[in-house]
């Protein structure tokens, strides 16, 4: 019997737009066809790397992907959604139902704590009173570029029991050859909608933290065991790819 190995994908990208393109092309190509037991969509099929490296070198050069004239496809995401998302990253507004937002865990985290009051069982939110955005802007502006330490952490060990926990896992950072570059680690994600909204925010807060330290924008580094498509974005990532002809099994 032939041992199965995971078949991990390095991706070598210039822009956003490109490295979504080449995503989609690897994927189909490479793959792996399941029915989710528990997550998203659960009882759908998706189709999904078993773990992806991509490297995008220009990040800043074309944020959101290009769809050429002709092809009857929507856009996955656009310029108005990115600014909006970039105002989600960078306060720590949330909703009474959102357990958490990504812009909560880096600016304004809080653990939620369950405790009984008078025979009630209440949910008592604590705030960490960390900024971690402006912590490794600090950090480099008083350190220098010479530290492993500058880590945004979105994921909390109880996130573990949450319904939809983060996708998004840390921010890691680095500054060398005088500029900043994120290495990012999503352990689900979504390549149609959620791979170009996200990393175009991202870009977006990079180059805001760049501007803040005093250094170049750089590049962008995100690895996942679960960058994915959905069944029901297969034929848009065909058309796109002009792999109509491919059929997946």
């Amino acid at each position: 019997m032939t041992e199965e190995l995971l078949k991990p994908v390095f991706i070598d990208a210039f822009d956003l737009d490109d490295a979504w393109f080449q995503c989609l092309c690897q994927i189909l190509e490479q793959g792996h066809v399941y029915t989710i037991t528990k997550g998203s969509y659960e009882g759908q099929k998706r189709l999904e790397f078993d773990f992806v490296s991509v490297r995008i070198k220009k990040p800043a050069h074309q944020i959101i992907p290009i769809i050429p004239a002709g092809m009857n496809i929507p856009a996955p995401t656009d310029m108005d959604y990115i600014q909006g998302y970039l105002a989600y990253l960078l306060t720590g507004t949330k909703t009474e139902t959102e357990d958490y937002t990504y812009g909560e865990r880096l600016v304004d985290p809080r653990v939620r704590l369950r405790e009984s009051i008078e025979g009630k069982e209440m949910v008592r939110e604590m705030p960490l009173y960390v900024n971690q955005v402006e912590e490794v802007i600090k950090l480099y502006k008083e350190k220098g570029s010479g530290t492993n330490q500058a880590t945004m952490e979105i994921g909390m060990p109880s996130d573990i029991k949450l319904v939809d926990p983060p996708c998004l896992r840390i921010i890691d950072t680095r500054v060398r050859y005088g500029r900043l570059h994120f290495i990012l680690y999503f352990r689900s994600w979504d390549l149609w909608g959620g791979f170009p909204s996200n990393l175009g925010g991202l870009q977006l807060v990079k180059q805001y933290m760049a501007e803040e330290i005093g250094v170049e924008d750089g590049e962008i580094i995100a690895v996942s065991k679960g960058l994915h498509l959905y069944d029901y974005a297969w034929d848009l990532a065909k058309l796109r790819t002009n792999k109509n002809n491919l059929v997946i099994k």
